[in-house]
């Protein structure tokens, strides 16, 4: 593995990040990320939690959860479950290969006017209305329900993906392709072929192109058994690229989040977007 360049070196600062900052994340923990053969199963557990891969919060709903198959084909999800504070989910690796295992959101939120009146699109902000003769909320579900008369129509699109990866046999590269839309995670190293104390590549993508300059949070999971959150937060260079080292073998969570004003939604002044993944490292 090449070393990255000074300049690019320098552009990738390691600090720590407080403590208060682990709140209410997301997160897929599969039970494995390598298995050998095509008769494996993989239960992934999905929460939202203060303590990473803790289930402490609130349970992810599966309904969202897709599978691709190493071959870029549709899979599918079995015997999931919702309990108070987390889902489980089973994945048959019956392929060899790398499959992709997550969620893909997009929505559009905002607000505008209409007979001079406030109203909200996508989900209502705020408390309902109190009181038996309190008016209903205005607001509409979507941007296509926005009536014609409307003005003062702002927008925000968010982009959302959280996905895991787990390989049978040799890595496979297909379900890593970008598709070219929002913040993508690019990897030059194959999320299979992590091994603590050695370095990795981690290219990350907006619409195709190189994203320069994005914070990228790394946080090893055993939290509860550490006096602190040991994570790192690494800034990408022009070429989108960051250089990770893994200090130790363990789960670690990855999240990196970026806006623009490149919206294809109309009305739209911001789009919002994100990527979350979960890796295994394990030892030498």
């Amino acid at each position: 593995m090449r070393s990255l360049a000074p300049s690019l070196l320098a552009a990738v600062a390691v600090l720590a990040i407080p403590t208060s900052a682990s709140a209410h994340r997301q997160w897929l923990l599969p039970s494995e990320t390598s298995v050998s053969g095509t008769d494996s199963w993989v239960t992934v557990d999905a929460a939202i939690s203060n303590d990473l891969f803790y289930p402490d919060h609130v349970a992810m709903q599966t309904g969202a959860i897709n599978v691709t198959q190493p071959d870029g084909s549709e899979g599918k999800i079995q015997n999931a479950a919702t309990g108070r504070y987390r889902s489980m989910f089973d994945v048959q690796i019956d392929k060899p290969g790398t499959w992709k295992i997550g969620t893909f959101a997009t929505n559009v939120s905002g607000s505008f006017k209409l007979n001079g009146e406030d109203w909200t699109v996508g989900r209502r902000r705020g408390p309902p209305p109190a009181g038996a003769n309190a008016a209903p909320p205005r607001t509409v579900a979507t941007v296509a329900e926005i009536p014609a008369g409307a003005t003062d129509i702002k927008l925000t699109e968010a982009i959302n993906r959280n996905e895991v990866f787990v390989t049978s046999d040799a890595p496979t590269a297909i379900v890593l392709k970008p598709t070219g839309k929002g913040l993508e995670f690019d990897p030059q190293t194959h999320p299979s072929d992590l091994v603590a104390n050695e370095p990795a590549k981690f290219r990350f993508l907006i619409d195709s192109k190189p994203a320069a300059g994005l914070k990228v949070t790394l946080v090893p999971g055993g939290k509860r058994f550490r006096d602190a959150e040991s994570a790192q937060e690494l800034t990408t260079g022009a070429d989108g690229v960051i250089d990770v080292r893994w200090p130790f073998a363990g789960v670690y969570w990855l999240n990196v989040s970026a806006s623009d004003a490149n919206s294809s939604i109309p009305n739209a002044a911001q789009r919002r977007m994100s990527y979350t993944t979960t890796l295994e490292v394990p030892a030498p």
